[in-house]
Formats: C-alpha cells, sequence, structure tokens
C-alpha cells in the first residue's frame, strides 16, 4: 500500500512551495462554493491502486455517476514511485486532476501553494461524519483549514513474549503502557538476564517524541520544538536503557526486518508489528507464537499514532460541486467500510470501528490483530508533523544515534536535529 512509501512524499515539499505565486487561486488555499448543482466531467487520481482494486473502484464510479446523473468521473491510477513528483509537475503545468490521493505530507505544499480547497470553509457539514483525529490529520501548522477528506487509516500493535515477561519477573498478562513503564520493565529484563534480552530494537523517533508528549512544531509552524525539557528527557532516558542493555546495542542501525528478525530469536521481548507477522510467528518460531502477546503502541499521551491517507479537491477545479461530491463520496461511511473489508485498513469515519467486523473475534489470526488496532485508532492522531521530511526523519536519527553512544549530551543532540530540521524547513 502507498501508505508505507512515505518516503516518496518528501520531494515535494521543495518543489511545489515555489508555486504559491502562481496561477490565479492565491495562496490561502481554496475556498470555492460546494453548494451548487453537482455536474461536470471531473477526474480522480489514485496512488498505486489499480493494480489491486480495479473492479472496486469501477464500481464506485458507477455508484456515483448513477446517484447524480450529468457527472462523469474519469479515473487515472499513479505508480506508487515518483508519486510526488507526479503532482508537483502537474501543480507547475495546471493540469492537477480535480480529485487527489494524498498523505499529509503531500497535502500541505499543495495548500501552501493555493491548490487545495480548504474543507472547514467550502463543505464543513461533513467535518463530523469522520473521527476527529483523522479529520486533523490534513491540516497545516500556522495555517488555518482542512485541506483533504480523511480516507483510510492504519497503525499497528505492539507484540511482546510473554515467556519473556514471565522470566523477568513481569506480568505477562500486564504489558508497559506508558513510557514510565515502559523503562521500568526494560531496566527490569536487562537486569534479570544479564543485558542478554533486550525489550527494543528500536530508537525513539519523531512519533515517540509525539506519544510521550513532546511539543513537536512551534503553533505558528514555523519551526520544530522537541529539543524542549520534555524532548531531551525522552532521549535521555533511552540514552539510560543504552546502557544498561534493555536497548538492543544494534539499534542504532536497525531496520524493520532486522528488529523482527530479532524478536523473532527472542533475544528482543517487544516489536512492532501486523497480522502477517503472526503468520511468520505461526511457521517460524511456533514457542514464540503460543506466548505471543498483543497490546498498544507505548504512549504517554493516551492516543496512539495514526497514518491517514485522504483525497484532496484541487481548489481550482471547474466543477467544485462534484468534486467535492465525489472526494466525500469515496470517503464516506459505506465506501470505505466496503474498503476497508478488501485490504487492511481501517475507514476514518465517526463509528466504523464499531462495526463487528473490528469487534467481534472469530478465532483468527488476522482479527485479533484487526481488532486490537481499530479500538486504539478511535482516538489516535498523526504524531508525525506534516513538514517533517524524510531528509529531516535521517537528521532526528543521527543525533539520536550520537546521544545514545555518548558523543553528544542529549540536549546538544536535539539542539542540533532542530536545527537541522528547521534549515530544511527554511530551503523548502
Amino acid at each position: 500500500m502507498p501508505m508505507s512509501r512515505r518516503a516518496l512524499a518528501a520531494a515535494a515539499v521543495a518543489l511545489v512551495l515555489p508555486l504559491s505565486a502562481c496561477g490565479s487561486g492565491g495562496g490561502d488555499g481554496g475556498t470555492a462554493d460546494a453548494s451548487g448543482k453537482v455536474e461536470g466531467d471531473i477526474t480522480f487520481q489514485t496512488w498505486n491502486l489499480r493494480a489491486n482494486f480495479k473492479s472496486y473502484f469501477e464500481g464506485l464510479i458507477d455508484d456515483f455517476e448513477a446517484k447524480y446523473p450529468g457527472t462523469h468521473v474519469k479515473w487515472v491510477d499513479q505508480p506508487a514511485e515518483g508519486y510526488a513528483d507526479k503532482l508537483s509537475a502537474d501543480a507547475a503545468g495546471g493540469t492537477l486532476p480535480d480529485v487527489v490521493n494524498v498523505s499529509p505530507d503531500l497535502v500541505a505544499p499543495l495548500a501552501q501553494a493555493g491548490l487545495a480547497l480548504d474543507l472547514d470553509k467550502a463543505a464543513p457539514a461533513y467535518r463530523s461524519e469522520y473521527l476527529p483525529g483523522a479529520w486533523a490529520g490534513h491540516q497545516v501548522p500556522g495555517r488555518t483549514g482542512t485541506y483533504a477528506f480523511p480516507w483510510y487509516l492504519n497503525t499497528g500493535p505492539l507484540f511482546y513474549n510473554k515467556a519473556l515477561f514471565e522470566q523477568a519477573g513481569l506480568d505477562p498478562d500486564r504489558p508497559p503502557k506508558t513510557y514510565d513503564e515502559l523503562f521500568a520493565d526494560a531496566r527490569r529484563m536487562a537486569g534479570k538476564t544479564g543485558g542478554k534480552v533486550a525489550t527494543l530494537a528500536n530508537v525513539p523517533t519523531i512519533e515517540d517524541f509525539g506519544r510521550y508528549g513532546v511539543p513537536l512544531m512551534n503553533e505558528q509552524g514555523t519551526g520544530f520544538a522537541f529539543n524542549d525539557a520534555k524532548g531531551i528527557e525522552l532521549l535521555t532516558r533511552y540514552k539510560e536503557l543504552y546502557d544498561a542493555k534493555a536497548l538492543d546495542p544494534q539499534a542504532l542501525t536497525a531496520t524493520g526486518e532486522s528488529a523482527g528478525k530479532k524478536f523473532l530469536t527472542g533475544a528482543v521481548a517487544m516489536n512492532p508489528g501486523s497480522a502477517l507477522d503472526l503468520g511468520n510467528f505461526k511457521k517460524n518460531a511456533p514457542s514464540l507464537y503460543r506466548n505471543i502477546g498483543i497490546t498498544d503502541q507505548i504512549t504517554s499521551t493516551g492516543h496512539v499514532n495514526m497514518y491517514v491517507m485522504g483525497v484532496m479537491v484541487n481548489s481550482r477545479t471547474r466543477h467544485t460541486p462534484a468534486a467535492v461530491a465525489f472526494a466525500h463520496f469515496v470517503t464516506d461511511a459505506r465506501n470505505q467500510m466496503s474498503f476497508a473489508r478488501k485490504v487492511a485498513i481501517f475507514p476514518s469515519t465517526a463509528g466504523s470501528l464499531d462495526d463487528p467486523y473490528f469487534t467481534k473475534e472469530d478465532g483468527t489470526d488476522e482479527t485479533r490483530v484487526r481488532i486490537a488496532a481499530a479500538k486504539s485508532l478511535k482516538s489516535a492522531v498523526n504524531y508525525t508533523p506534516v513538514l517533517f521530511s524524510e531528509q529531516m526523519k535521517t537528521a532526528l536519527r543521527n543525533e539520536v544515534a550520537k546521544a545514545l553512544q555518548g558523543k553528544e549530551s542529549p540536549r546538544e543532540a536535539l539542539d542540533n536535529a532542530v536545527e537541522a530540521a528547521d534549515r530544511l524547513l527554511g530551503q523548502d
């Protein structure tokens, strides 16, 4: 799914932002009236979805055109690779489709260029149909407005090894929920095993700082703020874990795959994952599978992290009522629920996660994970700042590594990371 390819979005920021002086739509985001008659020809662009979901989208379009005679929807699908570049080229050339599949980091530069319709002004009545955290996912720091309908969501639960918890004298049925609990359990695990079993195999990311309660940006959206006292506290505590061997020594260079292997072999007690991982455990590590626990992401705010995909309306479409109506149709509760039954994603519409599909156990691994994730999504937020690019993520990771190795203090590392991120933000 394109959601796993968020790295492709970073290029759009630098390429699209200079467009804010171009065209006739202004730079404040479109606020065209969406209340007129729904009619006309519009183009709908998706992101790497035709190969697997052709019949679904063709049926969706047929239903919309039947509901609104006089409309015609042309569907185009772009490959995952180069999607951000394609959007940038279309924005520059005035050929941006009427309705566009976007992620928050892609919508930000388009909103700043005045090319994304502000739904809070153009279609405010729809807001209550969606989960608050999902609706907020396509808001841009420093700007008022919401610039895309929330579409499908995703999140991941944490797996933990109950046998390792029990061996360390920890309650296998009470995994840590907050960072305070995590750090306490991790130190105990390392102490009981002489440093042979780490609890985690990953260094803190920007989402960890968000879930710890660290302010990530200033209110104006002009600079980053995760180097405050609370951010320094979090990194200091991770440094303590690293020194105690409660954080895997290879975490500095770990990938999702390498961390997963550590968990598979019992060298790490907790790891994020998906239903696909459960199938792998069952086949390749039956003893782990028998002792697997599923819990929420660690958070001290009470809210886990969500990834949200959206559907944006081009503010310069010639058929605003039809474009808004179609974007809403794609993302309404009925159609999101239909899509969620075809692929492992979650609807962003209010009440949909109460459907038995997301609440009723049927004995399968996929359902166990789906229920756990759906429960946490009801109050989840997108912690990744929409302006936080892949380059910024790399800068943070490099500085975190220096702090854990003792080459810099946590304060120095985060000051440097914020300075690098602000510099990159200024370049955009």
